[in-house]
C-alpha cells in the first residue's frame, strides 16, 4: 500500500485506489491510499504549523533542498519515466522527457530561491526610504491533473517551496503513482521540516473540496477542467484566498499558403497527436489557407495514418493509449458527433485491439469542418484534430481568435510580416511561429487568456507573482 504523506509521516487510509495501466488493463501499477476530507484537514493543520519555520529558513537552505530533489529526479528519470508511461499511457520517450523536465524545474527554482529579491527606493519625502519586499503567501493547496502527472506538480510545488510556502498536494485520482514517487523523493532527500510538504491522494469531492474551503489555506493553484476551475474561483473569492487557474484550450494552428508544407505537417502532427492529444496546448484546430488546403489535407492524412499506436512501454510506439475508459468514451462520442454533423473523417478515429488490452485509439483527422461546430468549440482532450479552410490570412486570424479559450496558438508561414502581425494580434497567452502549439520551456511564463487561465502566470521568475505577497515598508531615518 502506498500511503499518504502527512506531517512527515506515511499515513494509511480507509479506501484504496487500484492504479491500472491503460496500455494493459490487467497490469495493476499499484494500490494507493484514497484519503478523505479529514486527512486533508490534518495535512492543512500540519502545513499551517510548519509555515513559520520554513519561511524563516535561509534562501540557501531552501535552495539546497530543492536542488537535492531535482538531482534525485534526474538520477531516477528512467525508472520514473517507466512508471509514468505505465500509469498515464504516454509514450516512453515522452514520459522520460517529462520526468527530466520535472527535475530541471526543481533545480531552476533552487536558483530562484536565492535569486529573487525586492527593491529599495527613495521616497518623495525627505529622509524617508522605501523597501519593497516579498513574503510567502502561506499555506498553498496544489491540485493537479492526470495528463502531466509529474511535470505539472513539479512546476507548482517547486516555486511554492522556493519562496517559503508550505504545501498540501492533491494529485489527480487517476494517476497517484508519480505523485507518490515524487513525495517519497521529497521525504528521502529534501530534508524539509515536518509538515512543510504533504501529499493527500483521494477524490476531488473530498480532498480537493477541503483544500478549497479551508480558512487555513491561503492560496490554491489548480490545473484541470474549466467547470471545476470556476467552482474553485467562486469558493476562493468568498473567503478572500488567492487562486491561480489553468484550464482548457482549443488551440489553433494557422497554416498559410506560403508555409513550408513538410514543416507544417510535422508541426501539426506533433501538436495535435503527441501525448495522445491529451494536452491543454494541443493543436486541435488546424486552420489552413485555401491555396494550400488540399495538399495539406492529403499530406496530413498520410502522416496521421503512418503514426504507430501501441503500448506506451514499447520503444517504437509514437502514440500511446488514451488514459482511461471514461476519456476514451468521450473521444469516441465527439468523433461520432462530428461524423453526424457532416465532417469528413480523413484518417483514424477507430478503437484498436492489440496484444495487450488497453484504451487504444487511432488519431482522428477531420476535414470539411466549420468553426461553429461542437468539435471546434469544445475541448475533446484526445487524439482528434480538425481542418478548417480559411479564405486568406485575415480570415484565418479571425477564426483562430473565435473561441472562448486563449491558451496557445501557432502559425506556419515564411512571411516575417505575417508572423509578426500574428504574434501581436493572436488572443492567446502563448504564440508559436513554425513550432507546435504544445511544447514550452520551463524557465519562461506559461498561461493563457480568456477561459483558459486566471491569475498570475506559472513557471519561470513570473511564478513569484502568485507564490509571494508584496510588502511595502517605509522608514524615517533618525539618530546618528
Amino acid at each position: 500500500m502506498h500511503e499518504n504523506y502527512i506531517n512527515g509521516e506515511w499515513v494509511g487510509a480507509g479506501d484504496v485506489n487500484r492504479n491500472l495501466n491503460p496500455s494493459d488493463t490487467r497490469d495493476v501499477v499499484g494500490e494507493y491510499a484514497r484519503g478523505d476530507d479529514a486527512q486533508a484537514r490534518q495535512a492543512i493543520d500540519a502545513a499551517s504549523d510548519a509555515l513559520e519555520t520554513w519561511a524563516t529558513w535561509t534562501s540557501e537552505a531552501r535552495a539546497d533542498a530543492l536542488d537535492r530533489i531535482g538531482d534525485r529526479i534526474l538520477a531516477d528519470k528512467e525508472r520514473l519515466g517507466e512508471l509514468l508511461a505505465r500509469e498515464e499511457g504516454k509514450a516512453l520517450a515522452e514520459s522520460i522527457g517529462e520526468v527530466t523536465r520535472a527535475g530541471r524545474v526543481f533545480k531552476f527554482f533552487a536558483g530562484e530561491a536565492i535569486r529573487f529579491g525586492g527593491e529599495f527606493l527613495p521616497s518623495v519625502r525627505p529622509g524617508v526610504s522605501v523597501e519593497v519586499s516579498r513574503e510567502p503567501v502561506g499555506v498553498v493547496g496544489i491540485i493537479t491533473p492526470w495528463n502531466f502527472p509529474i511535470a505539472i506538480p513539479a512546476w507548482k510545488i517547486a516555486p511554492a517551496l522556493a519562496y517559503g510556502n508550505s504545501v498540501v498536494f492533491k494529485p489527480a485520482d487517476l494517476v497517484p503513482g508519480c505523485a507518490w514517487a515524487l513525495a517519497s523523493i521529497v521525504d528521502e532527500v529534501g530534508g524539509l521540516p515536518k509538515g512543510v510538504f504533504n501529499l493527500v491522494m483521494g477524490p476531488g469531492s473530498k480532498v480537493g473540496n477541503a483544500l478549497v474551503t479551508s480558512p487555513k489555506v491561503d492560496a490554491i493553484t489548480f490545473t484541470g477542467s474549466s467547470e471545476t476551475g470556476r467552482r474553485i474561483a467562486a469558493e476562493c473569492a468568498v473567503r478572500g484566498a488567492k487562486f491561480q487557474l489553468e484550464m482548457g484550450g482549443k488551440n489553433p494552428l494557422v497554416v498559410l499558403d506560403d508555409a513550408d508544407l513538410e514543416l507544417a505537417i510535422s508541426t501539426a502532427i506533433n501538436g495535435a497527436f503527441f501525448s495522445t492529444g491529451q494536452r491543454c496546448t494541443s493543436s486541435s484546430r488546424l486552420i489552413v489557407e485555401k491555396g494550400i488546403h488540399d495538399r495539406f489535407v492529403e499530406r496530413m492524412r498520410e502522416a496521421t495514418q503512418a503514426l504507430t499506436v501501441g503500448n506506451a512501454l514499447h520503444p517504437d510506439t509514437q502514440i500511446g493509449p488514451v488514459a482511461s475508459q471514461a476519456q476514451l468514451d468521450q473521444d469516441l462520442s465527439y468523433i461520432e458527433a462530428a461524423k453526424r454533423a457532416g465532417c469528413r473523417l480523413e484518417a483514424g478515429g477507430e478503437r484498436l485491439s492489440l496484444e495487450t488490452p488497453g484504451y487504444y485509439l487511432t488519431p482522428a483527422l477531420f476535414s470539411q469542418t466549420r468553426n461553429d461546430m461542437p468539435i471546434n468549440r469544445e475541448e475533446v482532450f484526445g487524439p482528434v484534430a480538425t481542418v478548417i479552410e480559411a479564405d486568406d490570412y485575415e480570415h484565418a486570424l479571425a477564426l483562430a481568435n473565435d473561441t472562448v479559450y486563449g491558451l496557445s496558438s501557432g502559425i506556419c508561414t515564411q512571411s516575417l510580416a505575417r508572423a509578426t502581425h500574428f504574434k501581436r494580434h493572436s488572443s492567446a497567452g502563448m504564440v508559436m511561429v513554425n513550432l507546435p502549439t504544445a511544447g514550452v520551456d520551463y524557465h519562461v511564463p506559461f498561461g493563457g487568456r480568456k477561459g483558459s487561465s486566471h491569475g498570475p502566470r506559472e513557471q519561470g521568475s513570473y511564478a513569484r507573482e502568485f507564490f509571494t505577497n508584496v510588502k511595502t515598508s517605509y522608514t524615517l531615518a533618525q539618530g546618528v
